[in-house]
Parts: C-alpha cells; sequence; structure tokens
C-alpha cells in the first residue's frame, strides 16, 4: 500500500481511481463496509482504491479544543487499512484554509483535477465543504457533472439489546463505550478490541515492590483511555511483529490505595519476567475486571491482584 500525505505525492501518469473519504478513526465495522465496498469497485474497474482521510482531526481546526478522543492513531489506521487491499492512504492535511473550501470546488480541485476519481464511496451521513454543505445528494449532482459516481452506502446498525431501537456502529458511540469502559461493547462495533498504543516509561516502581511490576504507557494526547479499573487484556511489542501477544492485567486510574493523583495506565504482564523500557507497545482491551478501589491495606490489594490476574488468564485463555 502507498502511503500519501498531501496530493503532491500523486505520481505521474496517474489514472482513475476509486475513492472513499472519511476520517475513519477506528475503523470501525460501519467503516468497514465503506471501505470493502470501494476497494471491490476499484477491483471490479481494474483501478486502484484511494482512502482520503484527514490529519488532524477537522474539528480541532473548525472548534479548537474540541478534538474528540481517539480511537486509533494514524499509524494504526494505515496498518487496518492495508489489510483490507486499500491501495493507497492518502492523509490529507486539515487545516484553516482547507476548512474555507466550498464543496463544490472541493469535489473539482480535489477529486476530480488531481485524484481523476471514477466513483466515489461514502457514508450516507457523509458532509463535507466549507460549514459542511456538502452532503451525498450534492456530490452524486457533481458526479453527473464530472463523470463520476457517487454512493452513499447505509450505516451499520444492530438491535439493541434493551430497547426497541438499534444502535448505529459510529466512532462517537464507540467513544462513549471506551470513555465508560464497556470495551467489551466496543469490541463488537469495532470488530476487534480497543487498542491503546504507547512508550512504555519509567514509573515509581510500586508494583515492582509489591510482586506485579508494571508497564507504565505513555499515551498520546489525544487518545480514547478506558474508564479506571482493571481490565484483561493483550501486551503487544508493536516494533516486533514476531512475537505473539501477551496476556495482560491492566489498570487505569491514580492508584488510590497510595492516594495517587496521577493517572496512569499500567500493565502486569504474565508470565514474563522482561524490561520494556522505552519499547511501543499496544494494549488491547478485552474485557473489563472490576472498578477501581482502594484498599485498606497493601496486602490486601496484593490478594486482589492475584485474583485479577486470575481471572485475566481465565477470559483470556
Amino acid at each position: 500500500m502507498q502511503r500519501w500525505r498531501g496530493l503532491e505525492f500523486i505520481p505521474g501518469g496517474w489514472g482513475r481511481c476509486v475513492a472513499t473519504i472519511g476520517v475513519f478513526d477506528g475503523v470501525h465495522l460501519g467503516h468497514q463496509a465503506l471501505i470493502n465496498r470501494a476497494v471491490t469497485l476499484a477491483e471490479q474497474r481494474g483501478m486502484p482504491s484511494v482512502l482520503l482521510t484527514f490529519d488532524p482531526h477537522p474539528s480541532e481546526v473548525v472548534r479548537p479544543g474540541s478534538h474528540p478522543a481517539q480511537l486509533t492513531t494514524l499509524r494504526r489506521k494505515a496498518e487496518l487499512v492495508e489489510r483490507m487491499g486499500v491501495d493507497v492512504f492518502c492523509v490529507l492535511p486539515f487545516t484553516h484554509e482547507l476548512s474555507k473550501v466550498p464543496a463544490d470546488e472541493f469535489v473539482h480541485e480535489v477529486l476530480v483535477e488531481q485524484l481523476h476519481v471514477a466513483a466515489v464511496v461514502v457514508g450516507r451521513n457523509f458532509t463535507f465543504g466549507h460549514g459542511a454543505r456538502g452532503d451525498v445528494a450534492l456530490l452524486t449532482q457533481l458526479g453527473q457533472r464530472f463523470g463520476f459516481v457517487a454512493e452513499g452506502a447505509e450505516l451499520v446498525t444492530v438491535p439493541h439489546h434493551e430497547a426497541s431501537d438499534e444502535i448505529t456502529f459510529s466512532s462517537t458511540y464507540i467513544r462513549a463505550c471506551v470513555d465508560a469502559g464497556d470495551v467489551t461493547a466496543a469490541a463488537a462495533a469495532l470488530g476487534r478490541p480497543h487498542r491503546l498504543e504507547g512508550i512504555v516509561v519509567r514509573g515509581d516502581r510500586r508494583g515492582h515492590e509489591l510482586g506485579f511490576p508494571t508497564a507504565n504507557l505513555s499515551t498520546p494526547r489525544y487518545a480514547a483511555v478506558p474508564a479506571d479499573g482493571v481490565y484483561a487484556g493483550r501486551f503487544s511489542l508493536l516494533n516486533n511483529s514476531s512475537r505473539p501477544p501477551l496476556m495482560a492485567a491492566i489498570s487505569v486510574g491514580t492508584n488510590p490505595t497510595f492516594s495517587g493523583r496521577e493517572r496512569r495506565v499500567e500493565a502486569f504482564v504474565l508470565d514474563v519476567d522482561e524490561d520494556f523500557y522505552g519499547q511501543r507497545v499496544g494494549l488491547d482491551f478485552v474485557g473489563r475486571l472490576r472498578s477501581m478501589e482502594r484498599y485498606d491495606s497493601s496486602s490486601a490489594l496484593v490478594e486482589q491482584m492475584h485474583d485479577d490476574v486470575r481471572r485475566t488468564r481465565e477470559l483470556l485463555t
């Protein structure tokens, strides 16, 4: 898969393509349906498929301070869509200037003049252009004018188990699940466990003193961190893809037993005695074990941690 940052990387002699457009944060099941459709159309037409996304998140440019929690880093997003058969992952830097471009001008200048689209696949609720005034109806109209096909795909929904309506899989819904600590519901919408990536940094070594040495994760600024609690998950070394994921009991919170104030993400990796400092890792949250609690003594905490490890092992095996 080719990776472009900006349209200046379009090679000479570039022909027509099939594109799908969006932020695609999470690359959840709804996104996957769009991407699969674009890849299929491209294969049928004998053209490359292009996924056009944006960085930073448009909301942060249009409304500074409103950047939503990030479900996937750009690197992770690229890895996921590459597995789906996308030919080109194109990141368009989202600037104030781009936010002011009218919808019809964006289509003509970017999609037609530079990408030479033959077909564009987007979600039914897709909006674009200055003030988000462009929609699927306008995209279809412009496609008729400029000679490309526009498809507005239906959103992916599932029945709600507690109500008569349906749940629409969206990045907003998944962020809410993660924020509430419901990593099981988040995984159902993502099609895989929610992952948190970061660099292992040195902590206060209290876990080591208790017999449970943890890897402390320094996470990206906008990362979607699950609610405080203890989780069963998997620990992956992202710079060593040949090594299988390891089981881990993951703690998110301030460590109230020791009157901690700094919110941390720490992983106790099962069955491994190893120093992970400085390594880039991924934590996949499989299930929530319990809320974060304060214990009267370190011995009571250690007893609970033994139980957390036991339950983690049971859940993951």
